[in-house]
């Protein structure tokens, strides 16, 4: 006969606390001396990422990336969407063809975080296995 025997770190109780102390924790915008270690990084190539300052939190950072044809743009978008997914942190994207143009900002912390640019680092790295061309 199998007994089912409960977990001693789990519980339904315990689990839904967490997971609003998760929801309320706040993100850290980035702090002066980090935004000049990470942007100034993310600005120079081969990343090439730009402030956008239309974006409704003017703080955002953006960039656009070409591929062959919708396939390889598709196949790029894919990858990050699962990265995003894995770090609970998604991108704002618009996809024509093979055009496909990002802006990054932490909603959470009202503008840019270092989620921002780690996914950052890691869509650059995947713009250049996809074959991203050149702007």
């Amino acid at each position: 006969m199998f007994v089912r025997r409960a977990l001693p770190f789990f519980s339904v109780a315990n689990f839904n606390a967490s997971t609003r102390l998760m929801r309320h924790a706040k993100i850290q915008r980035l702090s002066e001396d980090e935004r000049n270690t990470y942007l100034s990084s993310l600005f120079a190539a081969p990343y090439n990422w730009k402030l956008d300052p239309n974006h409704p939190s003017k703080d955002a950072i953006r960039r656009v990336f070409y591929f062959r044809d919708f396939d390889s743009a598709f196949s790029f978008m894919d990858a990050i969407a699962k990265k995003a997914k894995e770090m609970k942190h998604h991108p704002e994207w618009l996809n024509v063809y093979n055009k496909v143009d990002i802006t990054l900002t932490t909603h959470d912390a009202g503008g840019l975080s270092k989620k921002d640019v780690d996914l950052a680092c890691f869509i650059s790295d995947c713009a250049h296995r996809f074959g991203a061309k050149e702007s």
